[in-house]
């Protein structure tokens, strides 16, 4: 029987290329987005390039009820999880705390914290009844260490470090793996999404390196998740060589 890896986000960047990467490798796939058409078009290229089976749920992950009801209406068939990425996640914003979007707050501290936590609440449930399973939390450099402008969005990576190495402990007893993946610059959506759709000044974050592309953390999350089942990778930082910490890049 195949195994069934769970995707948050699934409908762009590390999210859409580790449905990629686990579908290449034989996983059934449950696949959360937002965006009904994008996700319809990527689970049906999966599905006839690879010749698995993907079931396409609908949801925010900010939206506990609508969220829960979704998850919990899946057969039990489906709730066999082998594998869970929580990867939807976004920033918004890059301003001093002082005069920070209230607004801007609340969508990263939802989505990146609550949200995960949403999730990983009912899928770690169905993991303790089949007494295993695999969680992978995409944190980032941002938490890690903090940087200027960065505050909200460093505080939610923060807590998402802080949250996989609790589950570690918690979950231990269940035989269920937790991994942090923490990248640098990753050149994705994420930079139009955090200056609200401004193009070029999401592309100016990238300009004189070269970034990781979403299909290296996609490959990272796949060593972790094949490795033997005695051997659990607890965290990765990833960075571009040109990236030495957050705010240390060497630009040509």
């Amino acid at each position: 029987m195949a195994k069934i890896a769970l995707i948050t986000g699934a409908t762009s960047g590390i999210g859409e290329a580790c449905a990629h990467i686990f579908a290449q490798n034989g996983y059934n796939l449950v696949l959360v987005a937002r965006r009904t058409e994008r996700l319809a078009k990527i689970s049906h290229h999966l599905e006839d390039k690879y010749a698995i089976t993907i079931k396409q749920v609908i949801a925010d992950v900010r939206e506990k009820e609508s969220l829960s009801e979704v998850l919990e209406a899946l057969s039990s068939d489906w709730k066999n999880v082998d594998v869970l990425i929580n990867n939807a996640g976004l920033s918004q914003g890059l301003d001093p705390i002082d005069k920070g979007n209230t607004d801007d707050w609340d969508t990263m501290i939802d989505t990146n914290v609550k949200g995960l936590l949403y999730v990983t609440k009912i899928v770690s449930n169905w993991m303790i009844s089949n007494k295993a399973g695999h969680i992978i939390n995409i944190g980032s450099i941002a938490g890690q260490e903090v940087y200027p402008n960065g505050n909200v969005y460093c505080a939610t990576k923060h807590a998402v470090d802080a949250l996989s190495k609790s589950m570690r402990i918690d979950l231990l007893q269940h035989n269920i793996k937790v991994t942090a993946i923490n990248p640098g610059m990753v050149e994705t959506e994420f930079s139009v999404v955090r200056f609200k759709g401004d193009a070029e000044r999401a592309k100016n974050v990238y300009a004189g390196l070269e970034p990781l592309i979403a299909d290296d953390i996609a490959d990272a999350i796949w060593y972790v998740v094949s490795r033997p089942s005695h051997v659990n990778i607890n965290d990765m930082l990833i960075m571009p060589t040109a990236q030495a910490t957050a705010t240390l890049i060497n630009r040509n």
